[in-house]
């Protein structure tokens, strides 16, 4: 997870995962709407459970 994609999460959620696909950027789009937070942690999550 580079910094650029950690900066990326807080900032604009969806914006960070758009390239692990269309179910990971809706659900975070979705929590992002929801609450800012939310979105966050989920993005965060997403990019970090990819990295292995």
């Amino acid at each position: 997870m580079s910094v650029f994609r950690v900066i990326l999460a807080i900032l604009f959620p969806p914006l960070s995962v758009i390239d692990k696909g269309c179910g990971s950027f809706l659900i975070v789009l979705i929590l992002t709407l929801l609450g800012w937070i939310p979105g966050v942690i989920a993005s965060l999550i997403i990019l970090n459970k990819n990295q292995c």
